[in-house]
């Protein structure tokens, strides 16, 4: 069981392992067709908020995932 304090450092660090996982991802990912020519700020702003988004999501998902699997010593 973790305490509240624990909890929040794991979900903090889990939050940035997959963002920065998904971002190593994305990154390696051929997008300069799909770029407007003029538009690359844009562009980069966009990929760091898709990346913010599925990273976060994932981590989101291994926290609930661990979360119940605590929760099941309640189940007995």
């Amino acid at each position: 069981m973790f305490g509240i304090g624990q909890l929040a450092i794991i979900s903090i660090l889990s939050h940035i392992f997959f963002i920065f996982l998904t971002w190593r991802v994305v990154t390696s990912i051929n997008l300069e067709p799909l770029i407007r020519k003029g538009k690359v700020v844009e562009a980069r702003v966009l990929i760091i908020f898709i990346t913010i988004v599925i990273g976060s999501g994932i981590s989101r998902f291994f926290l609930e995932i661990l979360q119940w699997s605590q929760d099941l010593l309640y189940l007995l």
